[in-house]
């Protein structure tokens, strides 16, 4: 292929949410009418086609496509987060890199909320009454006046706090510049007794932020000991935000009312591990990131930048920009 004929921008072949690649394809023709785009369908595709092609798109980039892309210039990644990317390998060559941060954001707000209620009043405390045909009350839960900690105040933990606001909760939201401050009642950093403090005080405890160093096991034994015992914990961040072994012991304990967990560690979970028996626990298969409306939510980013790109070249703001 002769740089003639690279297209403006090329769709590598991975999907993600069992949606074809195809529709993402489609999705950037719709919006730069204007512009090639080009899908490249199979392996032999993509190394041909990524060799000219200096805007490329796509869930993953491995080293080894990487080092045939002489021309690339700008790496739209579809995912939010981008610690799977060659990085290093990326910076070298001046690549510019994106993300798909805010994609997921009703999304994932929705489903955070809708695992709050879901312990609020105690549905899974009725489906077992429904599969008994035990027609018996049981006491539920109120989420008006509870106090709701949201750690990570990105585009994810913002979609969160702007669906509680119409249910009269307390907001503290746990990030890792405080003074930056964000929709919440009170912005905490994780710095100090200042975390602890607020899991004293929580009702229902939020993880939507990236993994990292300061996040990594950052709900250990002494975090599931603090915490109010009628919490309950969602996590649609990263598995290994929480100790897995802590939060087993917490259940068992009766450290916490329950967990609603998309996502674990390790994942997926195996069949034999104890987290699939408790009734406490709401588990699905990282399942809080898939919307019908990812693809063109994702579209979207990726034809603004490639207009920013044709107006202003290598100089060019982009939205969501990484990477330099």
């Amino acid at each position: 292929m002769s740089d003639a004929d690279a297209p403006d921008v090329l769709v590598l072949r991975r999907g993600t949410h069992g949606i074809p690649i195809e529709q993402y394809a489609a999705a950037i023709r719709d919006r730069l009418p204007d512009h090639t785009v080009a899908l490249a369908r199979t392996p032999a595709a993509e190394r041909e086609a990524i060799r000219d092609a200096t805007f490329v798109t796509g869930m993953t980039l491995e080293e080894e496509l990487l080092e045939r892309a002489d021309e690339l210039s700008a790496f739209a990644c579809a995912y939010a987060g981008t610690g799977h990317l060659p990085l290093d390998e990326l910076a070298d060559r001046d690549v510019t890199v994106t993300n798909a941060s805010g994609v997921h954001g009703p999304n994932i707000g929705e489903h955070v909320l809708g695992s709050i209620l879901y312990f609020t009043r105690r549905f899974h405390v009725g489906a077992r009454r429904q599969r008994r045909r035990e027609w018996r009350h049981y006491k539920a839960h109120e989420l008006q006046g509870s106090t709701v900690t949201v750690v990570g105040l990105g585009a994810i933990g913002q979609a969160v706090c702007e669906r509680l606001e119409p249910f009269g909760v307390e907001t503290i939201g746990v990030r890792y510049t405080p003074a930056k401050g964000g929709p919440t009642d009170e912005v905490i950093g994780f710095e100090g007794g200042a975390f602890d403090d607020a899991l004293a005080r929580t009702d229902y405890l939020v993880l939507a932020c990236p993994l990292t160093e300061t996040t990594h096991g950052l709900l250990d034994r002494e975090a599931f000991v603090t915490i109010d015992p009628d919490a309950v914990v969602v996590n649609v961040a990263r598995g290994p935000v929480i100790e897995t072994d802590a939060v087993v012991e917490a259940l068992r304990s009766n450290w916490i009312r329950g967990a609603a967990l998309d996502v674990t560690d390790p994942e997926p979970l195996p069949e034999e591990h104890p987290l699939w028996t408790f009734e406490n626990v709401q588990l699905t298969p990282h399942n809080a990131g898939h919307t019908p409306q990812y693809y063109d939510r994702l579209a979207d980013i990726v034809a603004e930048n490639v207009r920013r790109i044709d107006a202003d070249g290598a100089d060019a703001d982009l939205e969501n920009q990484v990477l330099p």
